[in-house]
């Protein structure tokens, strides 16, 4: 199994480089280079430990850096500097990772070769039947993001199978192979990690970028898709070993480059989908091998050789919208996708086999599409989207992309989930300091709030996930000494409360293989 890397705990954010410390100056760059470029790099672009950048710290607000420097952290390698470094010495190190760089930096394909991590030895044998006793395919993969580990749970007796470490900053949810058998993670720092769960061990591991946003894994099992912030690129690596195919650098015909927002898999499409968080496109990358050809720009008979292809392997066909994607959902054949940016109030509805927006939809607030699910009602079939803005959830008609009802919830919310066996669908109001206890359950049928769960009174509880067959929802209480707490998804009762360290998500195999309805995909 993997060994404990510095890079998981978030405490080695600054390592001493040596015992004695030199007479450097006191300027916050050369305290860095001095104390931390070792470990995380002489750019902050990290090293065995995490990269030192704004857009990598996000989660961590200056005043918890300022005493994780001063302070340090139990249990790890990170000292504390308060007899070493002044306050304001200690200040200025903390005003400098936060910095943003002056150019976007570089992470080319020697980068990510260089990067490659193989824990299988060439040789070594691995079972291709579980080393446990459950059902392979109703098992929970838990990430607890308070201290950097995963729990592979058992979802027919709710006990732990294993709890083994993971990379810094799991980001985007973990993807599973076509048949259950691994599960790869993107970590904020890049690492993409593959771990074979029939064998309880990692099999892999590379960084793909510098700041990631999600992965994506192909229908067929052959590729993973890494979605970067850092630096503007999409990378696709081969899901056998993790090795590196091909980089593709994100960029519209002008050459303005983008963030990547967020990559899928659209499997019955077998491609890839891109959103872009600074191109107003969405990118659709084919990698069956017998797709259609991509035609660039306007062609009135590609048959006469009026064009010429996009270059393969994984072009990029390119869709023009009116406005940015920051997240999206498809819907259930992955002929539409719905998507939204996050400074307005309209929803975009584009249509993948013709290749355009077809349609406006109202979305108010801040909507998580990321988060929505889809389900039958009445003559329809309708999404529901959470909002990060305000307390509501929006029900849309996915026939005439008309608003049905805004949902009014105690509060702005991250997740909701469902699964096609219960009649219920399942929100947290994790945004509103006032609420965040509170799990409020939606009669699919109706339309109406029909019950609100407290599982840890003035805790934050989030993100339901069900079992394969759903019977059994299971909540974060998503805190340091938190819990997963497993309810009857039919009374609501509680069956069972499993501790964890701050668990953010759980992810049931066969709901993700199968894509549910209920579930993100």
């Amino acid at each position: 199994m993997l060994a404990r890397p510095v890079s998981i705990v978030f405490a080695t954010l600054l390592t001493l480089v040596a015992a004695t410390s030199s007479a450097a100056g006191t300027d916050a760059p050369s305290l860095y280079a001095e104390h931390c470029a070792s470990c995380h790099g002489a750019g902050r672009l990290g090293g065995i430990g995490p990269a030192l950048l704004p857009e990598n710290l996000g989660r961590l607000k200056r005043e918890e850096a300022i005493a994780t420097i001063r302070d340090g952290r139990v249990a790890s390698q990170m000292p504390g500097f308060r007899d070493k470094l002044s306050t304001e010495q200690i200040t200025q190190l903390a005003g400098l990772i936060y910095a943003p760089l002056p150019q976007v930096p570089r992470w080319d394909m020697a980068d990510i070769r260089g990067s490659h991590v193989a824990h299988v030895k060439p040789g070594e044998k691995l079972s291709d039947k579980p080393v446990f006793n459950a059902d392979p395919l109703n098992l929970f993969v838990v990430v607890e993001v308070g201290d950097h580990h995963a729990t592979l749970l058992d979802g027919d007796r709710f006990e732990p199978i294993l709890r083994f470490p993971t990379r810094f900053a799991l980001h985007g949810g973990p993807k599973f192979s076509p048949d259950g058998r691994y599960v790869y993670f993107g970590s904020r720092d890049g690492w993409v990690s593959k771990f074979d769960i029939y064998n309880l061990k990692y099999v892999a591991e590379i960084r793909a970028g510098i700041n990631m946003r999600n992965i994506a894994v192909s229908s067929d099992g052959r590729y993973v898709l890494a979605g970067n912030y850092l630096p503007h690129t999409l990378v696709v690596l081969d899901a056998t070993d993790l090795s590196p195919l091909k980089i593709i650098a994100v960029q519209d015909d002008a050459g303005k480059s983008s963030r990547v927002s967020a990559v899928y898999d659209a499997a019955p499409r077998k491609s890839f989908i891109a959103a872009l968080k600074d191109i107003p496109e969405v990118w659709e990358i084919p990698y069956d091998a017998k797709a259609e050809p991509i035609y660039p720009g306007l062609v009135h008979d590609y048959r006469m050789g009026e064009a010429l292809a996009a270059k393969g392997p994984f072009p990029v066909r390119r869709i023009r919208l009116d406005d940015y994607l920051d997240d999206f959902l498809f819907d259930q054949s992955y002929e539409h996708l719905i998507g939204a940016a996050r400074n307005g109030n309209n929803g975009q509805v584009v249509n993948l086999i013709v290749g355009r927006k077809i349609a406006d939809v109202d979305l108010p607030g801040l909507p998580h599409l990321g988060s929505g699910i889809t389900w039958d009602y009445k003559e329809t079939t309708v999404l529901a989207t959470p909002n990060l803005k305000e307390g509501m959830v929006t029900v849309i008609d996915m026939k005439t992309w008309k608003t049905i009802k805004h949902i009014k919830t105690l509060g702005p919310g991250f997740f909701m989930r469902s699964h096609e066996n219960t009649p219920y669908a399942w929100v947290d109001a994790m945004m509103s300091p006032a609420s965040k206890d509170a799990i409020q359950i939606i009669d699919k049928r109706t339309l109406e709030l029909v019950k609100t769960l407290k599982p840890a009174p003035g805790q934050t509880a989030a993100h339901t996930e069900f079992t394969r067959d759903g019977k059994y929802a299971l909540v974060s209480i998503w805190e340091m000494d938190g819990a997963l707490v497993v309810y009857d998804a039919a009374t609501f009762k509680e069956i069972k409360r499993l501790p964890m360290k701050k668990p953010s998500g759980k992810y049931n195999v066969y709901n993700k293989i199968t894509r549910s309805e209920g579930t993100s995909h």
